[in-house]
Protein backbone atom coordinates (compact mmCIF):
# COMPACT_ATOMS: atom_id res chain seq x y z
CA UNK A 1 0.00 0.00 0.00
CA UNK A 2 1.74 3.52 -0.54
CA UNK A 3 1.12 6.57 1.94
CA UNK A 4 -1.98 8.75 1.01
CA UNK A 5 0.45 11.44 0.41
CA UNK A 6 2.40 9.72 -2.42
CA UNK A 7 1.21 10.35 -5.88
CA UNK A 8 -0.56 7.33 -8.05
CA UNK A 9 -0.24 8.25 -11.20
CA UNK A 10 2.72 6.72 -12.29
CA UNK A 11 4.24 10.02 -14.42
CA UNK A 12 4.05 12.32 -11.53
CA UNK A 13 5.26 9.42 -9.20
CA UNK A 14 8.51 8.41 -11.30
CA UNK A 15 9.18 12.65 -11.16
CA UNK A 16 8.48 12.75 -7.48
CA UNK A 17 10.35 9.59 -6.03
CA UNK A 18 13.30 10.45 -8.22
CA UNK A 19 13.38 14.16 -6.89
CA UNK A 20 13.01 12.90 -2.91
CA UNK A 21 15.51 10.24 -3.55
CA UNK A 22 18.09 12.92 -4.78
CA UNK A 23 17.45 15.70 -2.42
CA UNK A 24 15.93 14.62 0.70
CA UNK A 25 16.62 10.20 1.10
CA UNK A 26 19.98 7.85 1.13
CA UNK A 27 18.09 5.05 -0.64
CA UNK A 28 14.52 4.01 -1.19
CA UNK A 29 13.95 1.69 2.16
CA UNK A 30 14.88 5.51 4.03
CA UNK A 31 12.07 6.87 2.19
CA UNK A 32 9.70 4.41 2.65
CA UNK A 33 10.68 4.28 6.42
CA UNK A 34 9.91 7.78 7.37
CA UNK A 35 7.10 8.32 4.97
CA UNK A 36 5.43 4.87 6.09
CA UNK A 37 5.14 3.74 2.30
CA UNK A 38 5.83 0.70 0.61
CA UNK A 39 8.55 -0.11 -0.66
CA UNK A 40 7.02 -2.98 -3.40
CA UNK A 41 3.91 -1.22 -4.27
CA UNK A 42 5.69 1.75 -5.16
CA UNK A 43 7.87 -0.32 -7.35
CA UNK A 44 5.18 -2.26 -9.04
CA UNK A 45 3.59 1.06 -9.83
CA UNK A 46 6.71 2.56 -11.62
CA UNK A 47 7.56 -1.19 -13.46
CA UNK A 48 4.23 -0.89 -15.06
CA UNK A 49 4.99 2.14 -16.21
CA UNK A 50 8.04 0.96 -17.66
CA UNK A 51 10.44 2.38 -14.70
CA UNK A 52 12.77 0.21 -12.47
CA UNK A 53 14.56 1.17 -9.16
CA UNK A 54 18.72 1.65 -9.45
CA UNK A 55 19.94 1.50 -6.34
CA UNK A 56 23.64 2.20 -7.02
CA UNK A 57 22.16 5.63 -8.49
CA UNK A 58 19.19 6.12 -5.88
CA UNK A 59 16.76 6.51 -8.33
CA UNK A 60 14.17 5.22 -10.52
CA UNK A 61 15.14 5.19 -14.93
Amino acid sequence: MISHTIPKDPNILYSYMNMMLRDRYSSLEEFCTVNDADADGIKDILEEAGYTYDPELNQFR
